[in-house]
């Protein structure tokens, strides 16, 4: 994440247009949908559905909460794995086995400390939930892992999601360590595309180079902290730029999307970094954000209760405290509108009627169920 204020010669670069968001910025204070609170919580990360309607929720100190939304009671899970909580480090993603009606087994992405500081990991257990509002994980297995690890606590990213094919997708952060995103050696700075044990999935663009680069689908991203499926099956994934140059992407196989060689953004320290167009061979985003909206979930919205958004990419952003719609037309992508929240936003899911769900970030972050007005 690391986004931080623009200096002032970056500032005066925006105003007098030497960067300009591609997109329309409709901010609205005035939300379209009603916004009903359901349980508070520790830093939250992210959320899943049971089947049985109730919610799965991670905090980052590494609690995995159980809520019933509809008493709101709010019970524990046992049996998660230890996490490096510290600088965007902790519990990060949950997901749901495709079959987890039948096998109980879910996914945690998390940071994990070893040699040389902390990365991101993934595992899988069996849910067993109990009569009294919890329940516990057994039998963790470790399926994937940052091939390196590095100080500082950043940029892990590592949103789980299954796809149609059953395929496991992981979006991998880079831990602010820039160049392994472009190294076939590295799977830092990737899209991973696995089988559900782990392995990499047969047909990926690298498969025939090695262990490594046969996880990889893509590559050349920084913090991918969204990834979702639209109805024609296409990959589309949000990532935190730098100084400037959040991304919306549409993800194709073994396509590279830059980083660190080019960005919409600069340096932190002010150095300038190349646009994509200064690189034809490098796959440019279809919207990009100067200043940065801290993109940290995504859904391709397909349901109907909200009938003017389907098919559109909604996204939670952090420094923007906001909720910021983009339409999708063909592979185009546009901002239509920006929904103050007041609050750092963090987490989004649709659920099985098509009500968007949020979760705020920070100490005291509240799980939210959004419904049309």
């Amino acid at each position: 994440m690391m986004h931080l204020g623009l200096s002032v010669t970056y500032a005066l670069a925006l105003v007098a247009g030497a960067l300009a968001v591609p997109s329309q910025q409709l901010e609205t204070r005035q939300q379209p949908f009603k916004s009903t609170p359901i349980t508070d919580h520790t830093e939250p990360w992210a959320f899943a559905f049971l089947p049985d309607n109730r919610i799965l929720v991670t905090e980052r100190r590494g609690n995995l909460r159980l809520v019933d939304p509809t008493t709101k009671a709010k019970g524990t899970i046992t049996g998660v794995p230890t996490v490096a909580y510290g600088g965007q480090g902790g519990l990060h993603d949950v997901a749901l086995h495709p079959d987890y009606a039948n096998n109980s087994i879910v996914y945690l992405s998390y940071a994990e400390s070893g040699s040389g500081g902390a990365g991101g990991a993934v595992a899988r257990a069996k849910l067993t939930l109990d009569t009294n509002g919890g329940g516990a994980l057994s039998g963790l297995e470790v399926i994937w892992r940052h091939s390196q690890k590095a100080s500082g606590g950043l940029q892990f990213a590592c949103r789980l999601l299954f796809g149609p094919d059953g395929a496991l997708w992981i979006s991998s952060g880079e831990i602010n360590q820039m160049t392994p995103a472009q190294s076939m050696t590295s799977n830092l700075g990737k899209v991973i595309r696995l089988y559900e044990n782990g392995t990499a999935y047969a047909g990926n663009p690298f498969a025939s180079q090695g262990a490594v680069q046969a996880q990889i689908w893509s590559l050349g991203h920084r913090n991918p902290l969204g990834i979702d499926w639209d109805a024609q099956g296409r990959l589309w994934e949000v990532e935190m730029g730098p100084m400037g140059g959040d991304e919306l992407n549409l993800i194709k196989s073994g396509a590279n999307y830059g980083w660190p060689v080019v960005s919409e953004g600069r340096h932190y320290d002010g150095r300038t970094i190349p646009a994509h167009s200064t690189r034809p061979d490098i796959e440019p985003p279809k919207a990009f954000w100067v200043p940065v909206i801290s993109p940290a979930g995504l859904i391709i919205y397909k349901g109907s209760l909200f009938s003017s958004w389907t098919g559109n990419a909604i996204i939670t952003g952090l420094s923007s405290q906001s909720i910021v719609r983009v339409t999708i037309t063909g592979d185009t992508a546009k901002e239509a509108q920006r929904i103050s929240m007041g609050k750092r936003m963090r987490g989004i899911r649709e659920d099985k009627d098509g009500a968007i769900w949020v979760i705020e970030d920070g100490p005291t972050g509240r799980l939210l169920k959004l419904t049309p007005n």
